[in-house]
């Protein structure tokens, strides 16, 4: 009887482990895992592009000089993601290496970290 037990429960425990269901997902429909990937890879991206906008914040409100090569490429590869908001505040052309507050890449950042989160929302609308 006690021998007759032990073979049950390790039976059991082989079925749960190699049911084709759980390996492929919640619902067994294998998508779980590609919807799971797709949302790492928006807030990669989009943590990419927010650590890149909080470095060009800091380096500008230390007053980087863009004769350095680091923070001239900080500030040209972050205009990009920046530029949209110029036009949000009176946007002065100026001059690299003073002080300033830049209160367009704060918002620029903000608007990113909302962005991939309704990306990742969106993604996850069929989610059970």
């Amino acid at each position: 009887m006690n021998n007759e037990d032990n073979e049950t429960k390790v039976t059991e425990t082989v079925r749960t482990e190699t049911n084709p269901s759980r390996d492929k997902g919640t619902n067994g429909d294998g998508d779980e895992h590609g919807r799971n990937v797709a949302d790492r890879a928006v807030w990669y991206i989009a943590g990419a592009i927010i650590a890149l906008l909080g470095l060009r914040f800091l380096l500008a409100l230390l007053g980087a000089n863009t004769t350095n090569v680091i923070a001239d490429v900080v500030y040209s590869v972050s205009r990009v993601f920046v530029a949209p908001f110029f036009s949000l505040f009176s946007y002065d052309n100026f001059e690299y290496g003073v002080s300033r507050f830049e209160l367009y890449t704060l918002i620029a950042i903000i608007f990113y970290a909302f962005l991939a989160w309704g990306i990742t929302k969106f993604l996850d609308i069929n989610r059970r």
